[in-house]
């Protein structure tokens, strides 16, 4: 279903992007969707991969419609409704992705102010909904990773505090644990996990209440450590070799007996590891390339075109955005949509009129200073750990 939806999508805004007398670009929309190091990680069942799937056949349907100066049929908002609807359901921040995709696509004047304040509400609905949905409509169970992003900030302000003996004294032991890579020391038992088993078990709002004073009175130190988690999870000032980047070859062991990828895996986790030690495989760089698509994409004629262009960069950078808030992990996985949705927004803005030459010098700057800053951070510190064990410390 992964690869049927993502394939599905690919294919329909190649097409559309064929009709409209670009077929160099749908050849490029294909080529994106056949690069290993995404490709890598859709071959395997995660819940960012059905994300992706979902979200990429959604707006490939408003697509084929928008392109084509129609307005999209009412059945085909019916089946964009649900694939984005089971996104949001299935990926707990999929909504800062969604939300802006939905707001610029949806049909009406662009009314900037209006679509800024329409999207602030729906997000604030999608994540009071969502919760609702997944355990009492659907029975899905609470997680204990739900408490990991207080815990993590938590100790993350320990680390960095000057002074942490107003914080819970087993989050003050556990700041030695500290990594700004992951939060995975603490829920591991031969690390912090005891201190972390003793955040379960305070109750979800005494959690929350430490967690919003420490962040009052070490907003410093708060800062600090999301800085330094931003930093790792968008790759940039980091060591080579960094892990969790590279797709797997072979699935998570589950109790559904879901097997592992076809005998090509192990190839295309090969090069895609490659590629993702390149500048295309940082986040960095996609949240740079995004931000210069939207400002180049206000000056683009055909209306259908812009909304779609200003879309996947919105929805590529609020998703982005939102990791330095709430975020625990420096998984590739988790930008497997924002580096995919930058890279079609490319292909789609670099296809239409010729650009401002003040902005091809831009882009040449900002990605230069990028790249440069990346591969020297790379050059001059230590080769990372290879190993899981090795990154908890152990």
């Amino acid at each position: 279903m992964q690869l049927a939806l993502y394939w599905f999508g690919l294919g329909l805004i190649a097409a559309a992007v064929a009709r409209d007398d670009r077929p160099r670009s749908a050849w490029a929309v294909l080529a994106i969707g056949a690069c290993p190091l995404v490709l890598g990680w859709q071959a395997t069942i995660l819940k960012d991969a059905q994300m992706v799937g979902a979200m990429l056949s959604a707006t490939a349907i408003i697509a084929w419609y928008r392109l084509g100066d129609r307005p999209v049929a009412w059945y085909g908002w019916g089946v964009v409704i649900v694939l984005l609807g089971y996104a949001v359901l299935v990926r707990s921040n999929a909504v800062f992705a969604v939300v802006p995709l939905v707001v610029a696509l949806v049909p009406g004047p662009d009314w900037l102010l209006r679509r800024v304040a329409s999207g602030l509400v729906a997000t604030g609905l999608v994540i009071g909904a969502s919760p609702v949905i997944n355990h009492y409509w659907l029975g899905a169970s609470t997680s204990p990773v739900t408490r990991a992003l207080p815990t993590f900030d938590l100790v993350g302000i320990a680390h960095f505090a000057r002074d942490p003996r107003d914080l819970p004294p087993a989050i003050v032991a556990s700041r030695r644990c500290y990594t700004p890579f992951f939060w995975d020391p603490l829920g591991e038992p031969k690390h912090c996990g005891a201190a972390f088993a003793a955040m379960n078990r305070e109750h979800p709002g005494e959690l929350t209440s430490q967690w919003l004073i420490a962040v009052g009175h070490h907003p410093v130190a708060y800062l600090r450590h999301r800085l330094a988690h931003l930093n790792n999870t968008e790759r940039l000032i980091v060591p080579r070799g960094l892990i969790s980047a590279t797709p797997p070859s072979r699935s998570e062991p589950n109790i559904f007996g879901l097997g592992d990828p076809g005998g090509g895996a192990p190839l295309v986790a090969t090069v895609g590891g490659w590629i993702a030690e390149t500048p295309v495989g940082w986040p960095a760089t996609s949240m740079a390339t995004a931000l210069l698509i939207l400002l180049r994409a206000g000056s683009v004629r055909k209306r259908g075109l812009r909304r779609l262009i200003q879309a996947l960069s919105l929805s590529a950078l609020l998703l982005e955005a939102s990791f330095a808030v709430v975020s625990i992990a420096s998984d590739l996985r988790y930008h497997l949509w924002p580096m995919l949705a930058t890279a079609l927004a490319l292909v789609l803005v670099v296809g239409t009129e010729v650009a401002p030459s003040g902005w091809w010098r831009r882009t040449i700057a900002v990605l230069g200073l990028v790249i440069v800053i990346g591969i020297t951070a790379r050059l001059v510190q230590p080769l990372a750990p290879s190993s899981y064990q090795a990154m908890l410390g152990s």
